[in-house]
């Protein structure tokens, strides 16, 4: 087989992946030139929540989502809930946007990629998709309680052929506890650095 031939079965195998990984560059290029990385800093978002009472939690949802897709870390999100909100606000606030953000990612990302994960037929792919399929709800809910809503995660997800009830059902058991964890600590930092010490 020549390289080139090579190459084109690489393509058809592949495809769909790299098809994911060309969509998420030019979204990230697209907000570069936009400038749209000044939005998703944690003042910039708490600033959208208190000055938007009505629109804020729809302005709250979009970023958090089309941070997601930006690869943006949500406990950025979680930060300018907790300072702009309380602990308790910011917390279900930052709950139901991230699960419609990680939700948002894997439909985004399915629709796109399908579940190209599956065309990997080595015996650790093969284990770990045993893994999940054995029970995708638990394990989903097992990977949100270490590593929350990391956009990574919501990319892997989207493209491993796991049902999306499976996959909502799995974030939305997973999310409650290290939501709260982080909400009792941006708390704390918030209280330290208002007091001045």
């Amino acid at each position: 087989m020549t390289a080139g031939e090579r190459g084109r079965a690489l393509l058809v195998r592949h495809g769909r992946l790299l098809a994911v990984f060309a969509f998420l560059t030019l979204l990230a290029a697209g907000c570069a030139l936009l400038g749209a990385g000044e939005h998703f800093s944690a003042e910039a978002i708490r600033q959208r929540l208190l000055l938007h009472p009505v629109w804020g939690f729809l302005i709250y949802v979009g970023l958090f989502a089309l941070g997601n897709l930006l690869q943006v870390p949500g406990w950025l999100f979680l930060a300018a809930a907790v300072v702009a909100l309380g602990p308790a606000h910011g917390g279900v606030l930052t709950y139901l946007a991230a699960a419609t953000a990680c939700a948002a990612t894997f439909l985004v990302v399915r629709r796109i990629g399908g579940n190209a994960l599956r065309e990997f037929r080595q015996p650790w792919a093969r284990w770990l998709f045993a893994q999940l399929d054995s029970s995708p709800e638990l394990a989903v809910a097992g990977l949100r309680l270490m590593f929350q809503t990391m956009p990574a995660l919501n990319v892997a997800l989207g493209l491993s052929g796991i049902p999306f009830r499976a996959y909502l059902a799995g974030t939305l058991l997973g999310l409650p506890l290290p939501i709260a964890v982080y909400c009792l600590f941006f708390d704390q930092v918030a209280r330290i650095l208002g007091s001045g010490g």
